[in-house]
């Protein structure tokens, strides 16, 4: 697989990761607009024949790095995320519990939406 391009379609809430001309990996996210403003990611998805390659931490590591640039926090209630973030606490700030908190009840108020 050639290098692999990472694109944000905000309109579509997804982070994607394109490979060959393929999405072979994406972040679903959201972003919430209150208490403040944040990029919220609940979902990521690397397709199994790229599996193991980097791609899911590179999406993350992307997310985090859109953030910065937006000045932004990160709300995390993907697993995966999660668990990057505690992995590295350099790139990506401990999330606000009252952030996680508002985009837990987006979620609840936004049935079907993931």
């Amino acid at each position: 697989m050639s290098e692999t391009e990472i694109r944000d379609d905000r309109a579509a809430g997804r982070l994607e990761a394109v490979g060959d001309g393929e999405v072979v990996g994406h972040i679903e996210y959201f972003v919430l607009e209150a208490p403040r403003r944040a990029l919220v990611p609940v979902h990521t998805i690397v397709e199994p024949a790229h599996e193991g390659k980097g791609i899911a931490g590179s999406l993350a590591r992307e997310l985090y790095a859109t953030a910065a640039r937006e000045g932004v926090p990160v709300a995390p209630l993907c697993p995966y995320v999660s668990k990057w973030a505690e992995r590295h606490p350099d790139e990506a700030p401990a999330a606000d519990p009252e952030l996680l908190d508002a985009a837990k009840d987006w979620l609840v108020a936004h049935p079907g939406r993931f």
